[in-house]
C-alpha cells in the first residue's frame, strides 16, 4: 500500500472509530468551540499541550509585561494553555472590580488572537460574606455555614446565584476573537470538591446537592444565557483510587466534556505511580465515553528537583495507556520568592525544562495551529510527513 493510501486509510479509520462521536454537550456550540474540542482530542492521541495558570499575567517578581511568560524567558514560546480565573470578578470597589474584570478581558483575548488556548477556573468567593473585599473561597471551620444549598433552586439564595451567573454570561459574551468570533473558553468550576478546603467541598454539602448545582450551572449558561462557546470541564484533586470513586459526584456524561483531575499531593510525596494510576482511571473513562482528558492542575512548587521535567511529570505524560490533551501546572506568584510551579531564568530547572519542552511529545504555543478551525487536519499531515 503506498503512503498516500495508507494515509487516507487512517484518516478514515480515526473519524469512524472515534472523532466522529467527538460531540459537546452543547449541540450548538460555535464553530470554533467544536474545532477546538475535536483539536483536543486528535492532540491527546499523541501529544500533551503544556499549560500554566496566569502564564502572561504575571510571574516571578514581575507584573503586567506584555508578552511576557516565565517559560518564555526559559524556552522561547509561552504555554499553549493558559489559565485565568474568575477570583477578582467580585471582590473590591466598583473601579477595582472594572479594572480586573478589564484585564482579564485583554489577556484572555491576547491569549486566543495568539493562537493559545483559555482555561478558566473560579475560587468563587462566599457570595454571603460580609466583607466584599476579602477573597472567601476558603471553608474555615470555626465560622463557615453551609453555603452551596442555599445557591441550589429551593434555596434563599439561588436568585442571588442567578444574578451572578448572569454577570458572568454578560462578560463571557465580550469576548470576541479578531474576526468578531465568540472565544472558546474551558470552564472549570468547583474543581477540587471532593477536599474539605473549598465552600464546595465534600464535608459541607451533600452528593445530590453538588449534582444539582452543577446540572444548573451548565444548563443555565448554556440554555438560559445561551453562550455556545463553553467547554465544561470537572475536576476533582486526587482523593479517589477507583473509577467509582472517581465518579462519586460526577453530575452524568450529558454534563461535561472534559475529565480532570488535580493531584500536587502525590508529586510532593514523590509517589509517581499513584499519579500515574489516577490518570489512568480519569483517562480511561474518558476513552470509554468519547471525552477529553487532562491533568487540570499539578506541579511541585518551587521545583527544587533540577531534573523534575524529564524525570518526573514527562514519562508520566508519555504513558503509552494514557492520552491526555494538556497538562497544566500552577502559578508563578509575583512576590513570593518560593511559591512558583515554572522555571524562570536561572531557576535549577530551567535548563531541564527546555529538554522537555524540545521533547516532541509536548507541544506548546508556538507548536500550535489551525486549532480553533477546521483545518485541524493539517496537524495530522504534517506529522505524517516527518515520520
Amino acid at each position: 500500500m503506498s503512503k498516500i493510501k495508507a494515509f487516507l486509510l487512517s484518516i478514515f479509520i480515526l473519524i469512524y472509530s472515534g472523532l466522529a462521536s467527538q460531540e459537546l454537550i452543547d449541540k450548538k456550540a460555535t464553530k470554533e468551540t467544536k474545532s477546538l474540542y475535536k483539536s483536543l482530542y486528535l492532540i491527546g492521541q499523541e501529544h500533551t499541550l503544556f499549560g500554566q495558570q496566569h502564564a502572561t499575567e504575571y510571574g516571578h517578581h514581575w507584573k503586567g509585561d506584555k508578552n511576557r511568560s516565565d517559560v518564555k524567558s526559559v524556552c522561547g514560546s509561552h504555554p499553549a494553555v493558559i489559565g485565568v480565573d474568575l477570583l477578582k470578578f467580585y471582590n473590591g470597589s466598583p473601579e477595582k472590580i472594572a479594572k480586573e474584570r478589564a484585564l482579564l478581558s485583554e489577556n484572555i483575548i491576547e491569549n486566543y488572537n495568539r493562537g493559545a488556548v483559555n482555561t478558566l477556573a473560579w475560587h468563587f468567593s462566599n457570595p454571603f460574606s460580609k466583607d466584599k473585599n476579602k477573597f472567601d473561597f476558603y471553608w474555615k471551620d470555626s465560622i463557615s455555614e453551609p453555603i452551596l444549598p442555599r445557591l441550589i433552586p429551593g434555596g434563599d439564595g439561588h436568585e442571588k446565584y442567578k444574578t451572578i451567573l448572569n454577570e458572568i454570561g454578560e462578560w463571557v459574551k465580550t469576548l470576541k476573537g479578531k474576526h468578531g468570533e465568540a472565544i472558546p473558553i474551558i470552564f472549570r468550576p468547583y474543581h477540587e470538591f471532593d477536599g474539605d478546603w473549598f465552600w464546595w467541598g465534600k464535608p459541607h454539602c451533600s452528593k445530590e446537592e453538588f449534582i444539582t448545582m452543577w446540572r444548573f450551572t451548565v444548563s443555565y449558561m448554556r440554555d438560559t444565557l445561551k453562550l455556545h462557546n463553553i467547554i465544561y470541564a470537572f475536576s476533582p484533586d486526587c482523593k479517589f483510587n477507583t473509577e467509582e470513586e472517581y465518579l462519586d459526584r460526577y453530575p452524568g456524561d450529558e454534563w461535561v466534556d472534559l475529565l480532570g483531575m488535580d493531584d500536587y499531593h502525590d508529586f510532593k510525596l514523590g509517589d509517581l505511580e499513584a499519579v500515574a494510576k489516577k490518570l489512568k482511571i480519569v483517562s480511561d473513562y474518558a476513552i470509554k465515553k468519547k471525552k477529553l482528558a487532562a491533568f487540570t492542575e499539578t506541579g511541585l512548587e518551587s521545583i527544587p528537583d533540577p531534573i523534575w521535567w524529564t524525570d518526573k511529570l514527562l514519562p508520566i505524560i508519555k504513558r503509552e495507556d494514557i492520552k491526555l490533551c494538556y497538562v497544566l501546572v500552577w502559578r508563578n506568584d509575583e512576590d513570593s520568592p518560593t511559591h512558583y510551579y515554572a522555571p524562570f531564568p536561572n531557576q535549577v530547572s530551567a535548563e531541564n525544562f527546555v529538554a522537555f519542552y524540545n521533547d516532541s511529545h509536548v507541544l506548546f504555543e508556538n507548536d500550535l495551529k489551525h486549532i480553533y478551525n477546521r483545518r485541524w487536519w493539517k496537524f495530522w499531515l504534517r506529522r505524517w510527513r516527518s515520520k
